[in-house]
């Protein structure tokens, strides 16, 4: 039985934005943070968790000039979805017109998993279909899906790689159908006292289930972006990884279980400051994978121009301008893979 026409140009159109986001050099925004998480944020830098002040920061954020010459998409949480910006634009509106992929965070939370031991299961997956379709009708062109793992004494046990591998595979199955590139995110917590080679244990572990469970629901790779964590030792450990060990570490992980039709990685910062990631991440273009490796960087590059802003619109420019380097860094680093292009602002 053949596939319908339509169907296939769209899943090549799929294949096409999965491309654009992790190809030429750029790498993706994550701003993402649901109103309870970035009310934690902003009071942390004495700035009331308005509505408006959060709808403020994330148009800070993605008005910064020249964005789109480091940043290929920008993923939103619902709230700021469905918000609009100063100049009365949908944020995905505004996104796309600034030259970026606007994407958008869909699970509902990170519950406890029952029958294990505190680990956890991510909800919202029973509902995802038609939520994405309403995205979907609203601008969105990816969709962000994570799952949480912890790492130690049997940890991740086989009832959570089991039970999360569904899930992600039920909403890469789910996205794909609605039109949406699924960019799949499995973040390994990295805040113990995990040896390198356990990190790259359970990240092996993690990325075998997810990748079985993706192709058993006959999820295309070609049309999905990984978001995992880098495969580094936990915060309390003595011994640190040169960022040298790191890259090889990392890409030998994901080769071993990642499949080579994968249309990118972008690796998520896992809490480590700004530097280390983007140092780690250079690393990683001088070590041979079948596929493009970029960014998704939420907290390292977001919190400097909150700290630069303060809620204050005289500093909106200011702020724009700390994002602004922090990109730059953090792209100079992909030089290896990045074609000729204008400088970046």
């Amino acid at each position: 039985m053949g596939v319908e026409p339509g169907a296939s140009r769209g899943l090549e159109q799929l294949r096409r934005t999965a491309r654009l986001l992790v190809g030429d050099g750029r790498g993706i925004l994550v701003a993402d943070e649901s109103p309870a998480a970035m009310t934690v944020r902003l009071e942390k830098a004495g700035v009331s968790s308005t509505p408006g002040n959060r709808r403020a920061f994330r148009e800070l954020l993605v008005t910064t000039p020249d964005l789109n010459e480091g940043i290929s998409g920008v993923i939103l949480c619902d709230e700021t979805f469905r918000q609009r910006a100063s100049d009365g634009r949908t944020f995905p509106r505004l996104v796309g017109d600034l030259g970026m992929v606007p994407g958008v965070a869909v699970d509902t939370g990170v519950h406890l998993l029952a029958g294990t031991a505190g680990e956890a299961i991510t909800e919202g997956v029973d509902s995802v279909g038609p939520r994405l379709a309403r995205y979907r009708a609203l601008g969105a062109r990816f969709a962000k899906w994570r799952t949480v793992f912890q790492v130690g004494a049997g940890r991740p046990s086989m009832a959570a790689l089991r039970a999360n591998a569904q899930s992600t595979a039920r909403f890469a199955a789910a996205s794909q159908a609605a039109g949406v590139v699924p960019v799949v995110e499995p973040r390994v917590l990295v805040d113990g006292a995990n040896s390198h080679s356990e990190c790259a244990e359970a990240t092996l572990k993690i990325l075998r289930h997810t990748f079985r469970a993706l192709g058993d629901a006959r999820v295309d790779a070609g049309a999905v972006v990984l978001r995992p964590t880098m495969v580094v030792s936990g915060a309390y450990t003595r011994r640190r990884c040169s960022p040298a060990a790191v890259a090889r570490r990392c890409v030998r992980t994901l080769v071993a279980a990642v499949p080579n039709e994968l249309a990118g990685v972008a690796f998520m910062s896992g809490g480590l400051p700004p530097a280390v990631a983007a140092t780690n991440l250079a690393a990683m273009q001088g070590v041979d994978a079948p596929w493009p490796r970029t960014f998704a960087f939420g907290g390292a590059l977001v919190i400097s121009p909150l700290l630069a802003w303060l809620g204050e619109p005289a500093r909106v420019a200011l702020g724009q301008a700390v994002l602004s380097v922090g990109v730059e860094r953090t792209v100079r680093g992909l030089a290896p893979a990045r074609p000729a292009r204008r400088p970046f602002a």
